[in-house]
């Protein structure tokens, strides 16, 4: 099942979705970590790129043990969109990943993103130009269509062909719907009809249930996975073992994810700072800890807290019990709380699984 894009070979194409505001270097790291073939930066505008924006340059950097990894660029000018794809080559991209799916709407009101699968014309100048101006694969992410009555994907996808993509990932659906309903993944299988290129299918997918069916459903060569990673990087390796070797593998127990935790919060104070840091962690810390006893009250403690040795103090309390608990012991009695000046309240036993409802959405 694996995909061949010139001289990067994807032994299992299971792929982190490019996510603004998620998918940066330390996200990245720790999902690669856990077996994902590929991972993919946030968006980045091509202006932004060319200025080397401190934005922009933070969000493209990369380190060795991710790659390959992919820089994904959005922009409505061929030339901008060229130029910004030699850079980000320059600085260690092994792939290029065009945008023409985000449905925001400073995105498309700006031309760029799913707007421009309303002008297929435009849309190839930008895919030509970029593919012609790297030796680097070029890939495409894009969406169904415009809305529901302009469902042009498996067009554009042979134009795409023809500019030289080299993989085509479809989310599935309109720009309209925004995230709202559902993705369609049989309308991908058209797409996949349409070209000899490798197709991946995109949206909604959050279990090793829903990669079954959004396969057998599109046709897909492979799939990308986006919100159905937010707390749980180890899903994307999951997901390898499960198409492999049709085996599910459990989530890592509570003691693993402590550890993941607090290496994945240490490398964004790193990467970031400490103010900033602090900001961008609260979100992946609640993500985390969602469905597990007591993360609500984790959540507003982590939010109010702007001091980091109280954060780690804070997750101390919060998952130390919770790992007690869970391990196997002689006493019959719950463990006493963690200290620290920080308590929280959890039922008096827990099942060995580490987390509850794994595999919901």
């Amino acid at each position: 099942m694996g995909i061949c894009l010139g001289s990067i070979a994807l032994a299992d194409p299971v792929i982190l979705a490019p996510m603004s505001g998620v998918t940066d270097l330390p996200f990245r790291r720790v999902v690669k970590e856990h077996g994902a073939a590929l991972v993919v930066s946030e968006m980045i505008a091509s202006e932004a790129a060319i200025r080397a924006t401190r934005q922009s340059l933070t969000m493209a950097q990369s380190c060795p043990e991710e790659q390959p990894m992919a820089v994904q660029l959005a922009g409505c000018e061929p030339r901008v969109m060229a130029e910004a794809a030699k850079l980000n080559a320059d600085r260690g991209a092994r792939l290029i990943d065009i945008n023409f799916g985000c449905p925001v709407k400073k995105i498309v009101n700006g031309h760029a993103g799913s707007a421009l699968m309303r002008d297929e014309l435009h849309a190839a100048r930008i895919l030509e130009a970029t593919v012609g101006a790297i030796d680097l694969p070029v890939t495409l992410k894009m969406r169904t269509g415009w809305d529901d009555r302009n469902r042009n994907a498996p067009g554009l996808a042979r134009i795409a062909e023809a500019c030289g993509i080299r993989m085509i990932t479809v989310h599935g659906r309109t720009r309209c719907q925004l995230y709202s309903g559902s993705a369609d993944w049989r309308f991908v299988r058209e797409v996949k009809a349409a070209v000899s290129i490798p197709v991946i299918v995109n949206g909604d997918i959050t279990s090793l249930d829903d990669v079954d069916q959004a396969l057998d459903e599109s046709g897909a060569d492979g799939v990308m996975i986006g919100r159905g990673c937010y707390g749980r990087p180890w899903l994307i390796g999951q997901i390898i073992e499960w198409l492999r070797n049709r085996r599910r593998v459990p989530d890592p127990p509570l003691a693993a994810q402590f550890e993941i935790v607090r290496g994945h919060y240490d490398d964004m104070l790193s990467h970031y700072g400490t103010e900033v840091g602090l900001r961008i962690a609260r979100k992946h810390l609640g993500w985390y800890s969602k469905g597990l006893p007591g993360s609500a009250e984790l959540r507003a403690a982590v939010n109010r807290t702007e001091d980091v040795p109280r954060v780690k103090a804070l997750l101390r309390a919060f998952y130390e019990p919770l790992i007690e608990a869970t391990s196997p012991s002689p006493h019959p009695n719950p463990p006493p709380q963690a200290g620290e000046g920080v308590s929280f309240n959890y039922p008096p036993s827990l099942s060995g699984k580490g987390r509850v409802g794994a595999e919901a959405a």
